[in-house]
């Protein structure tokens, strides 16, 4: 007779890789290498050159920076821009339309200054403009555009500076629309343009009646905050032809919504504003331009579902299907196609930034077996408690969890009587926690997991401390429960042996991530491996380029990250392009209106006080101050 020996099966990349759900949600721009370390290929697709994170970390340890750090990755931020571009020339060419497209990119996204210096800088080839919410980021967008054919689209609240500030923007050459947002804006614009001596480019906003699934739908809609119902647009246009300047309205916008997961929701707003479109051109407005807003979703998890998440269309998919709507609308009753316009921002700059940091130390659960046996006087409630792992199986795990609940409690209230001593009840918590952790392993293999026994497997997680902070750099996973693909960046041909939640380093108990992306629904725990002495343990944080940056906050005065922005050859060489150190101690203090200089006094005083009373030496006082006036000087997070 043969025996064989069974061994275990090696942990690969390969795995790691499916366990992720990296090749779901990277869109080809992260993999994983053979050596067990996230790569980026900025072309996307598995063109070009791949470069490993792991590489990239040492390059900026080298430069002395320190986690945390928010990369950019500028070959991919082209790369959005030209995806977005060639896919609907693809399908402008292939279905006939007799127009072009231009993109728009909204600056409330992600409002930083370089984003906007890419954007501009490698989008004008295609005339990708931008769109200003703000007089901030109206003269921001002045200030980057230079191409005549991009265009600049006005909305959000207008006073009178904001519209004189558009007119003076068109005077100058450049392509800007008002797109009127409540009923009183239109007279303002007319009597500023009048003022000025300037022919405005209008534009209107219109509620549609269509509605789209996600977390957003409340910002589209006929109840939405901003936009005209039909009743108002009927009027602009009346007000519009008796001034003899139906000629100045040129643009339709909507906006159904942001992060639309499903195709459906698009198709259908697409055919109701394109009915709206031919309306107003058979008025007699000149009209040229179609501005579709927002909505272009990013696929978070990977899931490819309509989800909040995700979404369960591709790019190619969503320019066809809009480019055939307004067609097929509009050529039904002989109307000229317009431009096309969509304010993509979140699904141009998600995936162009990364948030890594390092792990501090991890708290790990520890359930320690019962003892062999226990005392003969024990009291009857820890005897049940001790009998019942031996009893366990899976027919009966839920009543036994029920069980374990009801002793352990009877035991606590014994011992707040004095009936137990404390040595017995911290046996009873040792079993009790032994018994939830032989449950939790039977409710892993159950089809159905009852939903109180849901819960389970995350309050026996590992707690990983991650030196960032939840609050600054990862706001809408805090605020809107946004899920974001989170990983470790090496050690990926390990098994992943744990099973952790992450926590920030804030001392807040909301500080955490306990919600991570699945391919079949979201995971309580995420898979990480043991950390090893000496050795710093690396995750990322992907898809984080929209909306993160500039809605952080200074929770427990923790500031802005280090920011490095890369480029990658075609050679996989790596160009540390621009360096940004992370805000100081100071700097926060700052920001919140303490006088730093005060401080100092003040610490001196305090410190010379204590030369006075005998408490410290001269010497003391000096190495004293020296630590305070480098703690203001240095990084809000743990250096090393």
């Amino acid at each position: 007779m043969k025996i064989v020996k069974k061994t275990l099966e090696r942990w690969t990349s390969e795995k790691s890789r499916e366990l992720y759900g990296v090749r779901n949600w990277s869109g080809g721009y992260f993999g994983i290498s053979d050596k067990g370390e996230v790569t980026v290929s900025p072309s996307g697709k598995g063109k070009g050159p791949s470069v490993s994170l792991m590489d990239i970390i040492s390059g900026m340890t080298d430069r002395g920076l320190n986690m945390p750090v928010l990369l950019r990755i500028e070959n991919i931020l082209h790369s959005r821009i030209r995806q977005l571009h060639e896919s609907f020339a693809k399908a402008i060419k292939e279905s006939g339309y007799q127009s072009v497209y231009r993109g728009v990119y909204p600056i409330k996204v992600n409002q930083q200054e370089q984003v906007l210096a890419e954007i501009t800088k490698f989008g004008e080839k295609y005339h990708h403009g931008l769109e200003a919410g703000s007089k901030a980021e109206l003269i921001a967008a002045i200030s980057f555009i230079t191409d005549p054919e991009a265009y600049i689209i006005c909305n959000g609240y207008k006073d009178e500076e904001f519209v004189d500030l558009s007119l003076y923007a068109l005077k100058m050459g450049i392509q800007c629309l008002l797109v009127v947002e409540s009923p009183e804006e239109l007279p303002l614009i007319l009597r500023r343009a009048e003022a000025l001596g300037i022919r405005p480019r209008i534009g209107v906003r219109i509620k549609l009646a269509s509605n789209a699934g996600g977390r957003w739908t409340e910002s589209g809609g006929e109840l939405s905050v901003f936009g005209l119902n039909t009743a108002q647009v009927i009027d602009a246009v009346d007000t519009l032809r008796d001034k003899e300047m139906l000629d100045c309205l040129q643009l339709l916008h909507y906006h159904l919504g942001s992060q639309i997961p499903n195709i459906r929701d698009i198709r259908a707003a697409v055919m109701e504003a394109s009915q709206i479109y031919v309306g107003l051109v058979q008025e007699g407005a000149a009209m040229g331009i179609l501005d579709m807003g927002g909505g272009l979703a990013v696929d978070y998890d990977g899931s490819h579902a309509n989800f909040g998440s995700s979404r369960n269309y591709s790019l190619n998919e969503y320019s066809a299907d809009i480019v055939e709507q307004v067609m097929a609308t509009l050529d039904k009753s002989k109307v000229a196609h317009p431009v096309l316009v969509t304010e993509s921002g979140r699904a141009t700059v998600a995936y162009y930034s990364v948030l890594l940091f390092n792990i501090l130390d991890v708290s790990r659960f520890e359930s320690h077996p019962p003892p062999e046996n226990l005392p003969k006087d024990s009291h009857r409630f820890l005897q049940s408690l001790f009998d019942i792992p031996g009893d366990i199986s899976s027919r009966n795990v839920q009543e036994y969890y029920h069980d374990a609940l009801y002793y352990r409690d009877e035991i606590r209230q014994l011992f707040k009587h004095g009936a137990i001593t404390l040595r017995e009840r911290a046996l009873a918590e040792q079993m009790f926690w032994y018994i939830m952790k032989t449950v939790s392993r039977y409710t892993e293999k159950m089809k159905h997991v009852p939903d109180e026994l849901e819960g389970l497997a995350t309050r026996l997680a590992d707690i990983y401390y991650g030196n960032f902070s939840v609050f600054q750099s990862l706001p809408d996973s805090w605020a809107i429960g946004q899920l974001f693909p989170i990983m470790p960046v090496h050690r990926l041909n390990e098994a992943p042996t744990c099973q952790g939640i992450i926590a920030d380093i804030t001392c807040d108990s909301d500080g955490k991530i306990d919600r991570f992306i699945s391919l079949h629904e979201e995971s309580r725990t995420l898979a990480l491996h043991p950390l090893l002495p000496e050795e710093e343990y690396y995750m990322g944080v992907f898809l984080v380029g929209a909306y993160q940056e500039t809605l952080g906050d200074l929770h427990n005065l923790l500031g802005d990250t280090n920011v490095v922005s890369i480029s990658i050859d075609d050679d996989g060489h790596v160009e540390y392009a621009r360096e940004i150190e992370g805000d100081s101690v100071a700097d926060v203090l700052n920001y919140v209106e303490y006088d730093t200089k005060a401080i100092i006094t003040r610490l001196r005083q305090t410190a010379e006080n204590a030369v006075r009373e005998k408490k410290m030496n001269v010497r003391e006082r000096k190495t004293v101050m020296k630590a305070f006036e480098d703690g203001l000087r240095g990084y809000t997070y743990f250096e090393r």
